[in-house]
């Protein structure tokens, strides 16, 4: 055979191995380059830019379309919502927040936190507890069930202590009345009316040895007498009482009186209209007076010092770390429930709000050619060189088909 002929058949197949191999490679490459449009003069070379770069808004809107009416559809974003909200991811997740808000607060050097809780403090003890005790005060059974709770378990029960007796029955007589004030009533109280009356009265109530001594000496003198050593001897008169107190054991007598001294000892009625006394007088008084006094008491007290003592304490207490979990719990519990129902109407909202179409678009449109490029080859790149192959397979099988008919011809 000769060499002519042979070229004649081995030429057809391995031109159409190179063309056809080399074809859909162009053909690929194509597809994205040349990046840019390419212009000879004033006009525009056919296929420039490539056919993605080309119609990249054209690609952005229909990956756009397919991905939300076949990937992300509104069912399919509710599954995967009800996978992220599981109860026990939410949990971890609500207290890992409370946790880290814990120790923000903790690394918060300006204290502002605690000027947030002050001015909370500050409203709440300045306007909005006194408007609300103010609508409460007008209702008529306002607090009644607190002040007869008070009454019965507290005032009702309520004893001196033998010590708190002493005291109060030393105050008594030292401060309250002490013999000078004692010897001031007796002097106040012995007017020439007064002995006059008294000096009647016992003679014509008397009987017997009495009547006797009423009415030859009467009691006129003597009280006449005893006021005027009152009046001339004042510091023996203090010193006479004095030794009559400790004599009569006054003090004592005092102490073990106040000690005695409960409101159980009183008639059950006398007790329900002292207790229904309190309540209304404390009832009143809030009405009347309550949120002046809570203002005032709330203008008194630095807000700033006192919020900043709560801060401290909180970081600190052992019950807020340990209730984190607790309270992570039952938020989470509440959203899974509010969740539950709400779901699919929430989703339904998100969708528009998210824009995850238009993100889409946008994400495609501003990407540039070569990372789209990248980007396909990264997916597809043995797919695409898979094409390429198959080009110069075709070719090749071409070739022989031709060299087949050459070499019967």
């Amino acid at each position: 055979m000769e060499f002519s002929t042979v070229w004649t058949l081995i030429v057809p197949p391995v031109a159409g191995a190179i063309i056809g191999y080399f074809t859909n490679d162009i053909a690929i490459q194509m597809l994205f380059r040349p990046y840019r449009a390419i212009y000879f003069g004033k006009r525009r070379l056919p296929f420039t830019p490539g056919l993605i770069p080309r119609n990249q808004e054209r690609l952005a809107q229909r990956v756009s379309d397919t991905i939300m009416s076949s990937l992300l559809t509104p069912e399919e974003l509710q599954r995967l919502a009800k996978r992220l909200l599981e109860t026990e991811r939410v949990q971890n997740t609500i207290l890992w927040l409370l946790q880290l808000a814990i120790s923000k607060i903790r690394a918060d050097k300006d204290q502002k936190t605690a000027k947030i809780l002050s001015h909370i403090l500050r409203d709440l003890f300045g306007e909005s507890l006194p408007r609300l005790l103010k609508v409460l005060a007008r209702r008529e059974d306002f607090l009644e069930t607190q002040l007869n709770q008070i009454f019965d378990q507290i005032v009702l029960d309520f004893r001196l202590t033998d010590n708190q007796a002493r005291q109060f029955s030393d105050w008594l007589l030292e401060t309250v009345i002490p013999p000078d004030i004692i010897r001031q009533l007796l002097i106040d109280f012995l007017t020439d009316r007064n002995i006059q009356v008294i000096d009647e009265g016992f003679r014509e109530k008397t009987s017997g040895t009495y009547w006797v001594v009423a009415n030859l000496f009467g009691v006129k003198n003597a009280l006449q007498r005893l006021r005027s050593f009152c009046l001339d001897e004042k510091d023996i008169a203090n010193t006479r009482l004095k030794e009559l107190f400790l004599s009569l054991e006054i003090r004592n007598r005092l102490r073990i009186w106040l000690q005695n001294l409960s409101l159980e000892n009183l008639p059950i009625s006398t007790v329900r209209q002292l207790r229904k006394t309190t309540r209304d007088t404390v009832r009143n008084y809030i009405q009347d007076n309550g949120a002046q006094f809570i203002e005032d008491f709330g203008q008194s007290i630095d807000w700033d010092k006192i919020a900043v003592v709560i801060i401290n304490r909180l970081q600190d207490s052992p019950v807020l770390t340990s209730s984190l979990e607790v309270i992570s719990q039952e938020l989470a519990l509440i959203l899974e429930r509010y969740l539950e129902e709400d779901l699919e109407r929430l989703v339904a909202q998100a969708i528009p709000i998210l824009s995850i179409d238009q993100v889409i678009i946008e994400r495609v449109k501003t990407t540039s050619p070569v990372e789209l490029e990248n980007a396909i080859n990264g997916i597809v790149k043995s797919e695409l060189q898979a094409i390429v192959n198959l080009g110069g397979v075709l070719g090749f099988l071409v070739g022989i088909i031709q060299t087949i008919i050459l070499f019967f011809s």
